[in-house]
């Protein structure tokens, strides 16, 4: 069932993940390749829907304390880059572009996402939308990228994430990409990080499993992307995405369940996937904070946290942070 070791070409990245997923028990793939122009467009979809609460959440947060925030990055105004980590389309972004702009900060903007596609729309659209800022896209995973903090200049840097995209993670894992955060960190460097917080567990899956089939429609990308990028006979119809919630443990998964015995064949990475019927692929987790964890989280990380921001209904928080001395 494992991919063939003797290949004449190389199996990117993609190709070495779903081989590995797919081989183990149980199923795995990641949620980051549910992205690519499809998904993207999906995942504006999901952004736009009444369940989706999270987006509209930090859209009020910074609609409301733009003024506040990006005071908190500079308050000398010495000037600094603001990297942000899973830019996407950059909408809530813009609120604090405009209000940097506006207030004559000193500041270059350096969005950072995986997907090609919608980096180089987000540049395009700032050049046309906001043509003052200075903008500088870059491609690549997180944990990549933080490498690359290291070369970057001096100057300081606000480190955004948003949409909390820290809830992909389990709390171990958290703590290790925290630390590779700090790590790229000088000591007046700031983080601006997103947590989803507790609430009732309806809300929740709700937010990640619409009536009108978005969010499986995205989940289902992923099978999308092997057919077409691996020479695979995924039939989607065979599949159905599930949502399940912890509130003990604030952790949401995703699945993608077989309706039936079947077997895919995935040509271009010799692989034979044998499924039985209601076996799982797990695709993907979505965290949920309090206070409390989130406390726990940073200082476990070496970083402690300077303030927070939060929705009329305290459904969302954006805390600052930085490093422990």
């Amino acid at each position: 069932m494992n991919c063939k070791e003797d290949q004449k070409v190389s199996i990117s990245t993609f190709g070495k993940e779903v081989c590995q997923g797919l081989s183990a028990a149980p199923k795995y793939l990641s949620s980051k390749y549910f992205y690519d122009q499809i998904g993207d467009a999906l995942f504006q979809k999901i952004m736009a829907l009444p369940e989706y609460y999270l987006t509209r959440a930090e859209y009020d947060i910074f609609k409301t304390n733009a003024s506040a925030i990006v005071q908190s990055f500079d308050k000398n105004q010495e000037g600094f880059d603001l990297i942000e980590l899973g830019a996407g389309d950059g909408k809530k972004t813009k609120i604090l572009l405009h209000e940097l702009q506006h207030s004559h900060y000193d500041f270059t903007y350096m969005p950072v996402d995986i997907s090609q596609n919608a980096i180089d729309g987000l540049v395009e659209n700032l050049n046309q939308e906001m043509p003052g800022i200075a903008v500088k896209g870059q491609i690549g995973e997180y944990f990549e990228v933080l490498d690359r903090l290291h070369h970057m200049s001096d100057r300081k840097k606000v480190i955004m994430v948003l949409g909390s995209n820290i809830g992909n993670l389990l709390h171990a894992r958290a703590i290790q990409f925290l630390q590779k955060l700090r790590q790229a960190m000088h000591e007046d460097d700031l983080l601006f990080m997103g947590f989803d917080q507790k609430k009732h567990p309806q809300k929740i899956l709700d937010a990640y499993n619409d009536p009108t089939g978005v969010t499986a429609a995205f989940n289902k990308n992923v099978l999308t992307r092997i057919n077409k990028e691996f020479n695979a006979n995924f039939d989607l119809d065979q599949f159905m995405h599930w949502e399940t919630y912890d509130p003990e443990t604030g952790t949401a998964k995703s699945y993608l369940v077989s309706k039936k015995e079947q077997t895919v064949h995935i040509h271009d990475l010799s692989l034979q996937v044998n499924f039985k019927s209601w076996e799982s692929i797990h695709t993907e987790i979505s965290q949920k904070y309090d206070d409390d964890i989130v406390e726990w989280l940073a200082e476990e990380s070496g970083l402690q946290i300077l303030d927070f921001f939060t929705d009329k209904d305290s459904d969302y928080k954006n805390y600052i942070m930085t490093k422990t001395i």
